[in-house]
């Protein structure tokens, strides 16, 4: 199994008759199951009409009853994403995958209130998204790179998200399921939500983490991996030194009172039990050594 999605999902694009929505749900859409799993779009001003034979529907609980869709990606501009993902947590979808970079922080704020006591489960906003390779994929990233295995990836940076993948794959090494958290100081899964999952699924026997300077989620996922995880995990975090004329690190990540370097997540990751590396082209070499 994978977690969160697989070719039994079922989904809609909030967004659809946009250029980005209409270009990323058909190359989503054109990935190996995606034909059967993008079932609907949302666009209240235009229901009725349909994008490339995906019906468009006034609202997401219509969409949701019409096509049985449980799970949305949102492409709606900033102003209005987070309202998007209000919709589809009233909707009561089983998780919303918003791609959306630059929401409000005070949006977010509201969003995450409303949130409190609901089914939904949230990733991102401001994320490359998710994919079960070979399977299927919902969001930004080039589905080529990924192959079918059995390593887990969940990481706060888009890119490195790729870099994770790439140096990965260099070694034979796929994944059963790769995760894009994003890095706003505001959003829904956690590294410590998807290390859960991992931890309890059969087709993962490793986790590659990849995490940024500022908060405290890393170090607080380190602490719940020394006590309970059952797999290994390896770790990089983006802003410690990278190679010459290189800087690694997210325009949204915040140092506070000392709090959320990259040197301080490294040393209670390592503490934790987390093989760690300061070097992003390492990351596949340290997770084959652990295996």
């Amino acid at each position: 199994m994978s977690i969160l999605i697989n070719r039994n999902s079922r989904v809609m694009t909030q967004g659809i008759t946009g250029k980005t929505g209409q270009f990323h749900t058909r190359m989503c859409r054109d990935y190996v199951n995606g034909k059967e799993c993008f079932v609907a779009g949302v666009n209240p001003r235009k229901p009725g009409e349909d994008f490339e034979g995906i019906p468009v529907y006034a609202t997401v609980k219509e969409a949701k009853q019409q096509t049985g869709a449980n799970v949305s990606v949102i492409y709606v501009p900033p102003p209005f994403a987070a309202a998007a993902i209000d919709e589809a947590v009233e909707a009561e979808l089983d998780l919303v995958i918003c791609i959306t970079e630059g929401i409000p922080v005070r949006d977010m704020l509201r969003t995450r209130y409303k949130m409190q006591g609901k089914k939904t489960r949230l990733i991102g906003p401001n994320c490359p998204g998710i994919i079960t390779p070979d399977e299927l994929k919902i969001g930004i990233m080039p589905g080529y790179i990924h192959k079918k295995g059995r390593i887990g990836v969940v990481s706060r940076s888009g890119t490195l998200t790729h870099e994770a993948v790439s140096t990965t794959m260099a070694l034979g090494l796929g994944q059963s399921t790769c995760i894009g958290i994003g890095g706003d100081p505001v959003n829904g899964l956690k590294h410590l939500d998807v290390l859960q999952l991992f931890n309890d699924d059969d087709e993962t026997d490793a986790v590659l983490m990849v995490g940024e300077i500022g908060g405290t989620d890393e170090e607080d996922c380190a602490h719940w991996v020394k006590d309970h995880m059952r797999k290994p995990v390896v770790g990089f975090i983006a802003g410690v030194t990278a190679p010459p004329g290189k800087r690694m690190g997210h325009a949204g990540a915040i140092i506070s009172g000392g709090k959320g370097t990259a040197q301080e997540k490294l040393e209670v990751m390592e503490s934790c039990g987390i093989k760690v590396t300061r070097n992003p082209a390492e990351m596949g070499k340290l997770l084959k050594s652990v295996l």
